[in-house]
């Protein structure tokens, strides 16, 4: 499995567009994308104008199509001029433990 994290922050008067934003690239890829496995959205505790995008895909090769696919496009497109962002938090494949069950 192939995991990727990033950050967003986020105009607060933009919050909610941001997370229709967000919420319709999840749904829409749960959909289309089969070698999607997890797309979620997450509030910063902290600091409620952080957002995080959680995600796992099949692959790096699976993440790449989901990248290059019109979701992921129309996400930017709508998310364009409300949010810094996307910073780079965790981008790498699960490594499992043989051992367990």
């Amino acid at each position: 499995m192939y995991h990727v994290a990033v950050a967003f922050d986020v105009q607060p008067d933009r919050r909610e567009e941001f997370i229709a934003a967000a919420h319709a690239d999840a749904r829409e890829s749960a959909v289309d994308e089969p070698f999607t496995q997890r797309f979620e959205l997450v509030e910063d505790e902290n600091d409620p104008n952080r957002f995080y995008l959680d995600e796992v895909y099949d692959d790096a090769a699976a993440f790449d199509k989901h990248m290059a696919g019109p979701h992921f496009a129309e996400f930017f497109r709508r998310i364009g001029d409300i949010a810094e962002g996307p910073t780079w938090l965790i981008r790498g494949t699960r490594v499992v433990d043989p051992t367990a069950a």
